[in-house]
């Protein structure tokens, strides 16, 4: 199958001139900054992966804080709604309040009223069998 509109360029993929600009110049030959950056994934702190490598630690933090890490958790997320979901969250709002506070405060509205509704259920039943708060669909 042949490729459809314009190839991409012979820079593609490359980093921006201008952030390279920005970062500041590493002394450290690439074997030792690799092997510092090895260090620091396998959980070594500067000092320790300079004294290893035997360079300034100044250096190896240069050549640490141009890494990337994976983030241990994320602090948000996507939610997939159809439209007629997300006009109800945005009537929710209340001020210019975020998204994901209207949503967060939506759930637990809802899950408040559930419990409240189990524990009158149980009440009138005389039974303390459970309520699930999420029915099977």
């Amino acid at each position: 199958m042949a490729f459809k509109g314009k190839p991409p360029g012979s820079g593609s993929g490359e980093m921006s001139r201008r952030t390279v600009a920005l970062r500041p110049t590493i002394a450290l030959p690439p074997r030792q900054r690799d092997e510092a950056r090895r260090l620091r994934r396998a959980g070594h702190e500067p000092a320790q992966i300079a004294e290893a490598i035997g360079a300034p630690v100044e250096e190896v933090e240069k050549a640490l804080v141009q890494m990337r890490m994976p983030r241990p958790e994320t602090t948000r997320g996507t939610l997939n709604v159809t439209l007629a979901a997300h006009a109800l969250v945005t009537k929710e709002r209340q001020g210019n309040e975020p998204m994901w506070q209207t949503m967060d405060r939506m759930l637990d509205e809802l899950l408040r009223h559930r419990a409240a509704e189990a524990a009158r259920a149980r009440r009138r039943s005389g039974d303390g069998a459970d309520l699930p708060l999420f029915p099977e669909a």
